[in-house]
């Protein structure tokens, strides 16, 4: 730890190599200051209908932005593999008229301009973490990212990718946790939570944790959000589809509309306890 902590003090993420900690605004919405900022929307914008359904929902539960994948990176390439374009004009569109900032997937570097065209924070998934071209053309950018950990990736690995977008003069960028590969059969992913909180004790970026691809199982994204409210994230990005048995994508990991407004209710005290606000 403290050999890691002195490689991370010479470095711009580091949390002493600046006054104060990082507030990433995103029109509007504060990450890393007084609110928890919820992220929810479903893993795949499939449809028009499909995607206002969720915003209206996730809204009036208390989510501050709506997330949505218009490209779609897929293990196997005969699944899904998002809208494109047409994705992102709908997320916009709909953020729009529901007055909720969008986050969406930038998968190529050549796709950075048409995303932050229609997006205004770009995520970097899990298995582009070590995209080292991508990251850096995001360092030349002004707009925020969200730098998801990759899934074999320590912590210092996980803020060395951050340091590549900060490097390059782009400083709104926020760290997620998503969980990593591990023996686990019967989750998806194993959910690191001690990784969060140390991100939070090294560096001045905000940290969020995702519990949805961290979990993989439904009933398990609740109890895990809460925990990593406890353990100090300052937000959550989750998946919510109106109809989780017909989604295109991630189904299995996604909560309906009204056990998402379940969970924002549950984590309010906690958000409280931790001397926070969720809405």
């Amino acid at each position: 730890m403290n050999s890691l902590a002195e490689k991370i003090n010479k470095m711009l993420v580091a949390k002493d190599s600046q006054d104060s900690l990082t507030q990433v605004n995103v029109k509007g919405c504060v990450i890393g200051g007084e609110q928890i900022v919820v992220i929810a929307g479903p893993c795949a914008i499939e449809s028009e209908d499909w995607l206002k359904e969720t915003a209206f929902k996730v809204r009036g539960a208390g989510a501050a932005m709506l997330r949505g994948g218009a490209f779609k990176p897929r293990t196997s390439p005969y699944s899904f593999q998002g809208l494109g374009e047409e994705g992102l004009i709908t997320l916009a569109k709909i953020g729009e008229a529901m007055n909720m900032p969008v986050i969406t997937e930038v998968m190529d570097s050549e796709d950075i301009p048409v995303v932050s065209e229609y997006s205004d924070i770009l995520q970097v998934g899990a298995r582009n973490m070590h995209n080292f071209s991508l990251l850096k053309k995001l360092g030349q950018i002004d707009k925020p990212v969200l730098l998801k950990r990759g899934m074999a990736a320590t912590v210092e690995e996980w803020l060395l990718a951050a340091e590549y977008i900060l490097a390059g003069g782009n400083n709104q960028v926020v760290l997620c946790e998503r969980g990593t590969r591990s023996a686990e059969k019967w989750t998806r992913n194993t959910l690191d939570l001690s990784a969060a909180a140390l991100a939070k004790e090294l560096t001045h970026l905000p940290v969020i944790v995702d519990p949805s691809h961290g979990t993989g199982v439904r009933s398990l994204v609740a109890p895990m959000a809460k925990a990593a409210i406890a353990a100090g994230a300052d937000g959550l990005i989750v998946e919510v589809h109106p109809h989780p048995e017909r989604a295109l994508s991630d189904g299995e990991q996604s909560l309906t509309p009204r056990q998402f407004s379940i969970l924002m209710r549950e984590i309010e005290p906690i958000g409280k306890v931790m001397g926070r606000r969720v809405r």
